[in-house]
């Protein structure tokens, strides 16, 4: 029986969203630019690409993965825009891979895009006044006081502390832990080989190459965490702040999947071969602790425990969620996230997931191979998990 391979993986650097690098960077030219590098790294012709998976988020509609097919001139590949929140890019990969072992497809470009700079404000008309009401987000859930549409430092930090039991100077101690990963990660080179350069102009209006992530903080201190503000002072022993929490960022990434009797036919290195994929819904107020529960539908469907997986990349829309699973997985915290996350590297919603899988692929690789998994909460009660081997 075939398998589903990844043969290319590549990302941007992730950038502070409105301020930072990538600030007037469109989320097409995003697109264009990793799609680009992980067709050009696999080695196949652009014209042998059979479909384009991205994920998108806040994007106000459209298909940016068609949009990136034709404007490099790969016209016969069509354009998929898949949109689970966070979890996107995951899922993403996900059809891709469920695509090529159907045998319906021999080559797709998946991963995700998220240009939070560059996102369009959508409008929508109230029934009862008439009036237009700007800035209107279409609602994943419906609203309520426990989980409020709007604010995931409720829905998501604040939820998943209260039910795990987490403390402020916990969640705040894994934020620190994971900026000094991520600086670790970006000084030693491990991002290296994964990041594509973006061609920006500096606030000087000088043309430079983006490759590295800039959301990292060098010389913070727990001292500097503790001192933050509460998100919500007014509910009493709210925990979650903007230091425990993920910021808001720009990035892109894509991967080349295909089966691998074609990778070996065609010569093309395999990076990693996908074992296993899958999602979930949960009551909304309970999305901070959906993690456990997708990993385990994904490890009992792939015959595995959690014993059996070498590296965990668990996104930190807040640090509340790895810290989270973590307790309620008895996972060796040495094993996950290892290079950062969404705390420090940033969490750029869409092109998340294809990041996290990328910079898993490649540490697993840096660590002689073994069986990892990327899993993610996700808007609404949703979580997706991807498990790869290397």
């Amino acid at each position: 029986m075939s398998s589903a391979v990844i043969v290319s993986a590549v990302r941007t650097a992730v950038g502070t969203a409105r301020k930072g690098s990538l600030a007037s960077t469109s989320a097409e030219a995003l697109a264009a630019i990793v799609v680009r590098a992980a067709v050009e790294r696999s080695g196949f012709d652009p014209k042998d690409v059979d479909d384009v998976v991205l994920a998108e988020s806040m994007a106000g509609g459209g298909a940016v993965a068609r949009h990136a097919a034709v404007e490099l001139g790969m016209f016969q590949a069509a354009g998929m825009a898949v949109n689970r929140h966070c979890a996107g890019g995951l899922s993403a990969v996900g059809v891709a891979a469920g695509a090529i072992l159907a045998g319906m497809e021999r080559i797709i470009v998946a991963g995700g895009v998220n240009a939070m700079s560059m996102s369009p404000r959508m409008q929508q008309r109230d029934p009862v006044t008439g009036e237009w009401n700007d800035w209107w987000i279409p609602p994943t859930h419906p609203d309520s006081a426990e989980a409020p549409n709007r604010d995931m430092s409720i829905t998501v930090g604040w939820n998943a502390a209260k039910e795990v039991g987490l403390t402020r100077e916990e969640m705040d101690a894994w934020a620190f832990r994971s900026h000094a990963r991520a600086i670790a990660a970006i000084d030693e080179g491990r991002f290296l080989d994964e990041i594509v350069p973006v061609r920006v102009r500096n606030a000087e209006g000088q043309e430079v190459e983006f490759k590295v992530d800039e959301h990292p903080r060098r010389g913070g201190s727990l001292e500097k965490l503790a001192s933050l503000a509460v998100l919500h002072p007014e509910i009493e022993g709210f925990s979650i702040t903007a230091g425990n929490s993920s910021g808001l960022n720009d990035a892109a990434a894509a991967m080349v999947v295909t089966s691998d009797e074609i990778a070996r036919a065609e010569g093309r290195e395999i990076l990693a071969t996908i074992r296993g994929w899958t999602s979930i819904g949960i009551d909304p107020a309970r999305t901070g602790v959906s993690v456990p529960d997708v990993t385990r539908k994904l490890l009992t469907r792939a015959g595995l425990s959690t014993g059996d997986i070498r590296l965990w990349e668990i996104n930190e829309a807040f640090a509340a969620v790895p810290l989270a699973a973590c307790r309620t997985m008895n996972l060796d915290e040495e094993t996950v996230n290892v290079s950062g996350s969404g705390c420090s590297i940033g969490h750029p919603i869409s092109a998340s997931g294809g990041r996290m899988l990328t910079t898993l692929a490649n540490e697993l690789t840096r660590r002689g191979g073994g069986l990892g998994v990327a899993a993610m909460c996700a808007g609404g009660g949703q979580a997706g998990a991807v498990l790869i081997e290397v």
